[in-house]
């Protein structure tokens, strides 16, 4: 069986955000998007993800998520691979860590983000691995 990289199952290319977007707009493109992550950019470089779950959080610690900006919500420091990572490796990490995303950065610019690999590309992947193909 061949190994399969995250290439094949990411998202290629993610809406990126900046860290000073306001969460409010930030939470109104995730709606728009369908998206449950964004990775957060500063100069092109990477810095962070937002996610729904980090929104929900705050919401409830402070009550007050949308009078904040995205850097103050976002996780700084995220998981990340290349896009020629092997899919088993950094499903059994993110399992291993509760991740809901990888982050996938160009490996020869780390701050570079080329794709997204969440859960639900897992579940996709798992999926076709099995046999059974989601459209």
């Amino acid at each position: 069986m061949a190994i399969r990289t995250i290439s094949e199952f990411m998202t290629p290319t993610p809406v990126c955000i900046a860290p000073e977007l306001p969460l409010a707009e930030a939470r109104a493109r995730m709606y728009q998007l369908e998206a449950r992550h964004l990775p957060v950019v500063d100069d092109g470089e990477l810095v962070g993800i937002l996610s729904e779950r980090d929104i929900a959080l705050v919401d409830a610690v402070l009550g007050r998520a949308d009078t904040l900006a995205v850097r103050q919500a976002m996780t700084p420091m995220p998981f990340t691979c290349g896009p020629h990572a092997h899919l088993h490796a950094v499903a059994a990490e993110m399992a291993a860590h509760k991740y809901g995303a990888a982050v996938v950065v160009d490996p020869d610019h780390p701050g570079h983000v080329v794709g997204v690999f969440t859960t639900t590309d897992a579940l996709r992947a798992l999926s076709e691995i099995a046999g059974h193909g989601v459209a």
